[in-house]
């Protein structure tokens, strides 16, 4: 398939159109399960408390559960359906408008949900007594108990609806203004001598292009757009930041990074074992870089050659090939998952095709309500690219499984640190095979600097990132930041991570700008997570390379159950623990020989 057809995805089996009448009806039905959701509570659960009988207890939470699950069911569904058209075409003011409807609705069922946190929280001390009582109670013990411990961190409940109510006005309000303002730049670049507009996608994509002037022209392009945007984004930066620091100091958190390890399912320990050992890895990709800079006459890798191809890569890949190649090695791993991989490709569960409007990288989404994914790409045939299709299609897969397992709404909520397992295999499994069908060290070199490129970026700018958004926070208590500050901050992360390693003459102070998970109240720290599942599956996959087939059913299990038990427990039906930095040093040992094999290359 030539890049002119790449697929969009469908969802018309969802529901035919934002204006159809299906679509309007499952609004109405959630609207109702609102409004019967709230009755139930202030009429029936507001009566029973601590002092009840333990079957009274058991039975209304029960109900509470079922009721809650329905709600998310038609709420994510509706969520879902509507992202695959603004995340594609950010200048359909239809289905703005549809989102924004939807997002005042759901104010409502995150006042519900604060309510039901704070209800479980007040029969905390029984539910030890309650939880095995009623079935469903018993399959969602963890949720239970997990929203009893969480509910320490509620503020009263009228600050708490109030909080609900304000964020659509504010930090939702700067997440839609970078999104629109990001998605919606283009650049007059001379391509092949001729002069055409791109998308700023397409711009950033270049960082991977073959010729270095191209990359350079883009990496200069790059820098002088964002300067005419930088003070609508730093001002989403700092109304982002600054709410989130506001309301964790009146919810009791230590810090930023607490509430995000609590959604992480993690504690400090193991965040501080993971970062020490990334922290002492960095020589070892400094070698890396050096190693790279050398390929295009550097003492040291200037930014816009840090994700350049390197080696003599014959291979580009059609969108065909790409199919046959993901299906043909997820079939070596897993027939269950070259099957789920197969529905996907057959049924355009992908939008692959880069255009105006559509928002930047990729991401995967499931769509509860038809029990499918959706995978948004910005495919340009390179083998990154393929291995991104793989990586997205892994949080497909992933889903699966729990729909397969009969989970619940509530019984798939994932934690960040988890989310990324099945990508990583999945990314890991396609990276593998290549690497086994190379026939010269060109080739060879070609494929692993795209596997050692993707690894520096999660362990190497990853830590960057985590040091940027960790003293953004800690400043913005202060004062706010101005888009030169944060620029500053940028830079001086950059050095402590890269070292050496590049030019510092040439960094990338605007990589604040574009990368959304910096604009969401909800997902601080958004970046370690993705550490922890490059290292967490690397060394599940070294498992799996000495059980072979045993694994899958363990793994397959693994993903089911990622929601309901903390990362710990998890990772220890493997003899994993991930609080000991000796394990993350052990998958980073696993890149280490990578990065001494592409060096004698």
């Amino acid at each position: 398939m030539s890049p002119e057809t790449l697929p969009h995805w469908k969802l018309t089996n969802v529901y035919p159109s934002l204006a159809s009448k299906e679509y309007a009806a499952a609004t109405a039905k959630l609207k109702s399960l609102i409004a019967e959701q709230k009755k139930f509570l202030e009429v029936k659960v507001s009566k029973v408390n601590a002092s009840s009988a333990s079957q009274v207890l058991a039975d209304t939470a029960s109900d509470l559960v079922k009721r809650y699950n329905d709600i998310l069911l038609i709420a994510g569904t509706l969520r879902a359906y509507i992202e695959s058209f603004v995340s594609t075409n950010s200048f359909d003011k239809g289905a703005l408008k549809k989102q924004s409807e939807l997002e005042q609705i759901l104010v409502d069922v995150d006042k519900l949900e604060i309510q039901t946190r704070a209800w479980i929280g007040s029969v905390a001390a029984k539910i030890p007594n309650f939880v095995d009582l009623n079935p469903v109670t018993k399959a969602h013990a963890f949720y239970l108990k997990e929203a009893a411990e969480q509910s320490k961190y509620l503020m009263s409940e009228p600050e708490e609806m109030l909080a609900s109510e304000l964020s659509l006005s504010s930090g939702n309000a700067w997440s839609k203004l970078q999104g629109t303002v990001t998605s919606q730049i283009t650049v007059d670049f001379e391509m092949d001598g001729k002069v055409q507009q791109m998308p700023i996608t397409a711009i950033i994509n270049l960082r991977s292009h073959p010729v270095e002037d191209v990359r350079r022209r883009g990496y200069e392009a790059e820098n002088k757009v964002w300067e005419t945007v930088k003070e609508p984004l730093a001002a989403a930066m700092n109304g982002i930041k600054g709410e989130v620091n506001t309301l964790n100091r009146h919810r009791g958190r230590k810090d930023a990074i607490h509430s995000s390890l609590d959604a992480s399912r993690i504690d400090r320990a193991t965040l501080e074992a993971m970062l020490d050992a990334m922290k002492d890895s960095l020589p070892m990709f400094r070698r890396y870089f050096v190693a790279k800079a050398k390929q295009f006459g550097e003492e040291k890798l200037s930014w816009w050659n840090l994700n350049a191809p390197v080696g003599e890569s014959q291979t580009t890949y059609t969108w065909a090939d790409t199919r046959d190649f993901v299906l043909t090695n997820f079939g070596k791993f897993s027939p269950d998952l070259s099957n789920f991989a197969k529905r996907a490709f057959d049924h355009n569960w992908i939008d692959a095709e880069m255009r105006n409007g559509k928002r930047g990288g990729a991401f995967c989404m499931e769509v509860p309500g038809v029990g499918e994914s959706r995978v948004l790409t910005n495919f340009d045939g390179s083998f990154d690219s393929v291995s991104t299709v793989a990586h997205e299609l892994g949080h497909g897969f992933h889903n699966d499984c729990a729909i397969k397992a009969g989970k619940t709404e509530i019984q798939k909520f994932t934690p960040m640190t988890l989310a990324e397992t099945a990508s990583i295999m999945c990314e890991t499994i396609v990276t593998s095979a290549a690497l086994e069908m190379v026939k010269n060290p060109a080739e060879e070199l070609s494929i692993l600097e795209s596997q050692l490129n993707n690894d520096s970026q999660i362990v190497v700018d990853i830590y960057s990132r985590y040091l940027f958004e960790k003293e953004v926070f800690e400043r913005r208590e202060k004062a706010e930041l101005s888009a030169d500050e944060l620029c500053e901050i940028m830079l001086d992360c950059q050095k402590a991570s890269y070292g050496n390693g590049l030019d510092e003459r040439h960094l990338q102070k605007w990589m604040w700008t574009w990368k959304p998970h910096y604009y969401s109240t909800g997902l601080s720290f958004y970046n370690y997570p993705y550490a922890f599942g490059l290292l967490f599956g690397t060394g599940l996959y070294a498992i799996y390379q000495k059980r072979g087939a045993s694994f899958i059913p363990d793994y397959e299990n693994l993903l089911a159950s990622t929601g309901e038990a903390p990362a710990a427990d998890l990772a220890a039906r493997f003899g994993i623990d991930i609080r000991s930095k000796g394990f993350w040093q052990d998958s980073l040992k696993i890149i280490e020989k990578r990065v001494d094999h592409y060096c004698k290359l």
